[in-house]
Order: structure tokens, then sequence, then C-alpha cells
């Protein structure tokens, strides 16, 4: 027989709402919810004064491997990702080399499946020339096109190519919306910018606009399902509001947390593309999540190690590391009312699973997968630059105390991350999607 854990007295936050009760594991899936106090189980993992919650899904982060492990690589970050709450991830293609064709894709899979503690995907990269190999792509939640900067051959900014992209593949799309030709007049402008505060000059809001006006209007033109990344301004918001059931938008931590204010403090630490942008704008994100017309929230994560990021507006890259952290900001944001921990969790969990087909995974819910975390609402903690998992080994949110943190993570049904520590030893599984479902408002 297989090992049954019995999850004991939590506050479960189901589909339908709070429930509190006990949660039946078997055979890493979940068996039951209120199991009779008879059933068997081999181990019980006492949970009074505890949230249990679905494993947060980040469908967008930079982990670096191959090409630029000095930064990040799959054991550190999946790691940080298990501290964090995160049991799946969804990788970027912009690694070093580019995940452009389907052999590469599956070179990523192999290599996570002997280093990822937590579960994993890997979108495949489209190109002005790799429509065919984005034909045959299976094992991958879609996509992804970069319409603004990228590196080597990602950026896809003539239409002719994309319109071929969006008339002749059938996986969901996402894309990186800055236009490329409103940041280089911006930048040429302002002579490249010569503080952090231009960044956001340079990637203005006219830049986001424009590039995700011309995705939505390729989506709705080819009926071709597209999810907006990091949406940063209020324009955008009322943008993706005419979705059609064809598109969602996704919402990052450092556009909800910070603003252009925040350079004086942070600096290039906060050097971020799509750029901080307003206090009015991280208002209008926060209204569109509340109101559903931004579905899902991501992290972007994109280390840097400290030296490269303390180097001088321009020189310096963009990004941050925020896997660690992003359901803690969370949960202390619900702490202050910002939000309800079930919102959190449609954000972060529910959305994300449905927007990407991902299968059993999402919710708390007999049958899904045991991807489960426990978490304390009244647990305060500061986050140092010490403590962090994460390779680059620093966050902006160093110094910052939030209350609500995740004190055990479940991948499958097993333990990876209990008592401040993580089991390095174990290995997450490859997500398996269904896009026959239709996505999120399929």
């Amino acid at each position: 027989m297989s090992r049954r854990i019995r999850i004991s007295g939590a506050e479960c936050v189901l589909p339908s709402g709070l429930w509190k009760g006990d949660v039946l594991i078997e055979g890493g899936r979940i068996l039951d919810l209120d199991p009779p106090a008879s059933a068997r189980a081999d181990d019980v993992i006492q949970a009074a004064g505890l949230h249990l919650i679905p494993g947060v899904i980040d469908d967008q982060v930079h982990f670096r491997e191959p090409g630029l492990t000095h930064k990040e690589d799959l054991a550190t970050a999946s790691a940080a990702c298990a501290k964090g709450g995160v049991t799946t991830f969804f990788e970027m293609p912009n690694t070093k080399p580019t995940t452009t064709t389907v052999e590469r894709l599956h070179e990523k899979l192999a290599l996570a499946a002997t280093k990822s503690v937590v579960n994993y995907a890997f979108y495949i990269g489209a190109t002005p020339t790799n429509v065919e190999e984005l034909k045959l792509a299976r094992r991958t939640p879609g996509i992804k096109i970069f319409i603004g900067s990228s590196t080597g051959d990602l950026l896809v900014d003539e239409q002719a190519a994309l319109e071929q992209i969006f008339a002749e593949t059938t996986l969901p799309i996402c894309a990186h919306c800055e236009d490329e030709a409103t940041v280089r007049a911006n930048a040429a402008r302002l002579n490249g910018g010569s503080k952090v505060q231009d960044h956001s000059l340079i990637r203005d809001h006219k830049a986001a606009e424009i590039a995700t006006r011309r995705a939505l209007d390729l989506a709705y033109r080819h009926k071709h399902r597209f999810h907006v990344l990091h949406v940063s301004t209020a324009i955008e918001t009322e943008i993706v509001a005419d979705h059609r059931g064809l598109i969602t938008a996704e919402a990052c931590p450092h556009h909800l947390f910070f603003n252009v204010d925040d350079y004086d403090r942070l600096g290039t630490l906060i050097q971020m593309n799509p750029s901080i942008k307003t206090q009015d704008d991280v208002t209008a994100l926060w209204k569109a999540l509340r109101d559903g017309r931004i579905q899902v929230i991501a992290t972007d994560h994109a280390p840097h190690t400290l030296e490269e990021k303390r180097q001088p507006y321009p020189k310096s890259p963009s990004g941050l590391p925020a896997v660690e952290n992003s359901l803690a900001l969370m949960l202390d944001a619900a702490h202050r009312g910002f939000c309800t921990i079930e919102e959190v969790v449609s954000w972060m969990c529910d959305a994300p699973a449905r927007v990407w087909d991902l299968v059993g995974k999402g919710r708390i819910q007999p049958g899904y997968d045991a991807d489960l975390v426990l978490v304390d609402l009244n647990k305060s903690q500061t986050i140092r630059n010490e403590d962090q998992l994460t390779k680059c080994g620093w966050s902006p949110w160093a110094g910052t105390t939030l209350t609500g943190w995740p004190v055990v993570t479940l991948v499958h049904g097993e333990v990876v991350f209990a008592d401040g520590k993580v089991d390095t030893g174990h290995r997450g599984k490859e997500a398996i999607f269904d896009h026959s479902r239709g996505g999120f408002w399929g």
C-alpha cells in the first residue's frame, strides 16, 4: 500500500471558500477531504492554526540555466521556490542558448528532471523564422514572444512574422509587450539615459500601450489565445478588459509594490522591463486584479548579481529576484487589507493553472496533485539578503517585515520545505498540459 499523509486541522482555501478540516493524501494526490477518523494515515501533519493553500504556480521566471548560471541555476532557483511556496514554475526561453527548438525544449526538461526540487515547465521561444518548430512543440505551456528588446534572435518585431506565428500555430501565446520603435526613440531623445529614473521614461507608458494593443489585435483577428505578461500601466488594464474569451493578463509584485518614487531609495535594484511606473498605475493594477481584468500574479523572477545590478545606469541590467518572497508579499497584502487570502489563491494558484491548461494543479480537490502549502498568517519575519536561497543572494525587499509566511511546502505529497529548511534531494515532476481545455475562459 502507498503511504498516506493526513493534514489535520488546517483552515483550507477551497474553490468554494474557507473550510476547516482534514486532507488525506495518497500516491502524490489528494485522496479525500474530511476523511473519517478511522481512515488509515501513515503520517499526520498537525496544522491547527495554519491555512492550507494549493501550491503557487509561477508562470513567468528566468532561472538562467543554461548559459548564465553564475546568477542562478535550476537547483538554487527551485530551492528558493520551495521555500517560497511555489510548487510549479514555467521558465522563459531567453537562456543561452535560447529555447527556440523542440530539441532544446526537451534538453531543458531533461535537465530539470535531475535538478529541480519542484515541478517545472518551459516555454518555447518564437523567432522570426522558427514557426515550424513552434508547430511541433508539445510538452510546453505555450509560445513566448518578445515584442520588445530581447537577447539573440528572440526579438520578433516585424508584422509579417507576428502574423504568421498567430495564424499558423495553435499553442497559447504570451508576450513581453513593449514597442521597440518607441523604446529606441525615447532612448535616443535621452541620449541613452544617464540615471535610473530615465528607465521609466525610455520604457514609458506609450511603449507598453502600443505593443499590447498590437498583440491583442493579432489575437482577436486570428482567434488565438493570448496572455499579456507583466502588465505595468493603467491603460493596459483597460485594454485587456476586452478579453473576447481569448485574452488573459498578469501583474508582478514589483509593479504592485514599487513605483517611480522608489528609485531614490532602491536605484537600479528595481530596474525592470517593463519599467516601474507611477503610483496611479499601481492603484490601477490592484483594481484590475480585484475586478478580474487581470487574472494572474507571477514574479518574472530575473536574478542578477549585486555587482551587476550596482553598475551605473544604463550599464545595469534589468530584472530582480522574487520567487522566494512573492507569496509572503501577497499574504502580507492580505494582512493589510489590500485583498483576501481567497483572492491570493485565485491569482497565484487557480488562475495560472486554468490559463495554461495545467493538469491536476491549482486547487485543493480530490484527484488533484498534492502540491500544497501550509501558511501561518500570523508569522512576522523580515526579509534579509543573507537568508535568500536564490544564488544571486539579495532581494529588493530586504529589510521589509511581512506578516504571513509559508511554513511547510509539499510537492506531490512529499514535504520539501519545513522547519526553515529545503529538502534539496527531492525532485519535482514535469508539468502536464491539456490544451484542449481552452484556457481560462474555456
